[in-house]
């Protein structure tokens, strides 16, 4: 293990971990607002930012943190698919499938311009939040013998 993939390890967790905060709170509101049809505009703006936590606490999660620890282990951390395969085998997440599900939510979220189309966007995230907090906590867990 090098200190230089050591520091990037845990340089990439305190950002995961203020990402999650600030997710955190936005899911909080969002679960008192609610999935509906319409929403005030306020409510929209706090649905909007819940959405972008979401996609951001994702790309960090899966491209940094779980690629950083493959560096740490001196695993050939190649494409996405390959640090997924190894959060696995480490029992970060249950199954690649999971962590799959998560980054095509976040890619739907990035590419999504229609407003009716971001409703659904909305009750996904809102719903999903809840796996990418236990996936990100038994990264941050995992991370703790460095």
């Amino acid at each position: 293990m090098s200190n230089a993939a050591l520091d990037v390890l845990k340089t990439n967790l305190e950002s995961l971990k203020q990402s999650i905060k600030w997710l955190r709170r936005s899911y909080d509101i969002c679960m008192g607002i609610g999935t509906k049809d319409n929403y005030t505009e306020d409510e929209f703006d706090h649905f909007e930012n819940l959405t972008s936590r979401y996609a951001r606490t994702t790309d960090l999660l899966i491209g940094k943190v779980l690629r950083s620890i493959d560096s740490v282990e001196l695993m050939n951390s190649g494409s996405i698919i390959d640090a997924a395969n190894g959060a696995e085998k480490r029992g970060i997440v249950e199954s690649v499938s999971k962590l799959r599900d998560l980054k095509d939510l976040r890619n739907a979220i990035a590419h999504e311009y229609e407003t009716e189309d971001i409703k659904t966007l909305f009750s996904l995230a809102l719903a999903s939040s809840s796996q990418l907090f236990e996936i990100a906590d038994k990264a941050i867990k995992y991370c703790g013998k460095y």
